[in-house]
């Protein structure tokens, strides 16, 4: 299946090669040079997945990525940079990037990535009629799996890749733990070689989603193990 990868990248001797090595794999790709310019494109629709320089010439690709999110994109996001601190790690994450990948980097790993988001990230066919849930109504949050979509009452959630596959995954273990590694190997899978900071980062992020939309259910830690769901007490 192809898909559709938008190149966010300034220098045209790192952005040539990697648009020849997508275009191999079959995959629809277009290259804009600034930040501006990705977020005008993002605004128009149809992009799966977007390889985000943080050096670009307008704006910090951190604040491309906040943007992003923030004005509704729920595709991944996987930043490509020369910064290879833990802080810039971490922050890229918490701005709601779903992978990180250091320069230089080998162009096998960035495909196996890109391969394990799409396979993540794919969004499902028009709607027709709303979708049904999958989870029980008793929690106050539905998650379909089938169309990758996730509410709490009537209201959508708008979730990252990672996060939808976090949720999905705790939600659906019944208030079971599960742990730490289990949730690296199912949502980052074997192809997954940076810190497991992330994990917690997209943990944080949920939460406040979850909170913010008033949800009735919440992950919970289970300090040393993993996480849970857990219904609050008054909603049960």
């Amino acid at each position: 299946m192809s898909h559709t990868l938008l190149i966010v990248e300034d220098d045209d001797q790192i952005a040539a090669p990697l648009i020849r090595t997508l275009e191999r794999e079959e995959h629809l790709v277009e290259r804009v040079a600034t930040g501006t310019e990705a977020l005008e494109r993002l605004a128009v629709g149809g992009v799966d997945l977007v390889l985000l320089d943080l050096g670009l010439p307008d704006l910090d690709g951190l604040e491309v990525c906040r943007r992003a999110r923030a004005d509704g994109f729920e595709g991944g996001i996987m930043i490509l940079t020369a910064r290879g601190g833990e802080l810039d790690r971490v922050v890229g994450l918490d701005v709601g990037a779903d992978d990180y990948l250091a320069k230089p980097f080998a162009l096998a790993e960035l495909l196996a990535r890109v391969r394990a988001l799409l396979r993540r990230s794919a969004r499902p066919g028009p709607e027709v009629a709303p979708a049904p849930p999958v989870s029980s109504p008793t929690d106050g949050v539905r998650v379909d799996r089938d169309t990758r979509r996730a509410w709490v009452g009537d209201s959508e959630l708008t979730l990252t890749v990672k996060e939808f596959d976090v949720l999905a995954l705790v939600e659906a273990a019944g208030g079971s733990v599960v742990t730490r590694e289990h949730v690296m190997d199912e949502v980052w899978d074997e192809n997954w070689f940076g810190s497991t900071k992330t994990l917690d980062t997209t943990i944080g992020r949920l939460r406040q989603k979850l909170e913010d939309a008033d949800a009735p259910g919440r992950v919970v830690t289970v300090r040393g193990v993993g996480f849970r769901w857990e219904i609050d007490a008054a909603d049960a």
